[in-house]
């Protein structure tokens, strides 16, 4: 990994409040479409550093949606009705959503491989939302995201670096 990426657990911690300022500031209009232009480049770069199959910290500590489509699909693949498959797998959080009701997600494998991987939730397939509008449109959730996610810390990184 780079010397970008070396201790950047803490690295991440130490600077959310640079990371809440500049998400502001990416939020504005003038900003925005120049910070988005550069999402693609940096989230292919991100993922050629960060091998997720080492880190597996999203499917270790937090837990996606499932939503509605997602439920249907997985449960179709498990072979199991829609209610046999929430009430074995997830539970209702404080927003109303469906998450996995433990953690790691059942579906996380002990060599870090996702058992439903196929036929994910959109969550999952999404995630870490690097190359999307959801990193400047929900910064709370970027930030979160900054913590635990070494790609979302290493694209923060570089556009601070680029002085946007």
């Amino acid at each position: 990994m780079s010397d970008l990426l070396n201790n950047w657990e803490k690295k991440s911690k130490d600077r959310q409040k640079e990371y809440k300022r500049f998400l502001e500031k990416a939020g504005k209009p003038a900003v925005r479409n120049r910070v988005l232009e550069q999402l693609p480049e940096l989230h292919e770069e991100a993922f050629q550093r960060v091998d997720c199959l080492q880190c597996a910290n999203c499917c270790k500590h937090y837990s996606p949606r499932f939503k509605t489509p997602d439920i249907k699909r997985i449960a179709k693949h498990l072979k199991l009705k829609e209610s046999d498959f929430i009430e074995r797998y997830l539970r209702l959080d404080e927003d109303g959503d469906y998450v996995a009701k433990s953690t790691p997600c059942p579906f996380l494998g002990a060599d870090n491989y996702c058992s439903i991987y196929e036929v994910r939730p959109s969550d999952c397939e999404r995630f870490p939302y690097t190359d999307e509008d959801v990193l400047v449109r929900r910064p709370a959730l970027t930030q979160k995201n900054s913590t635990f996610c070494p790609i979302v810390y290493f694209v923060l990184e570089k556009l601070i670096a680029a002085g946007e």
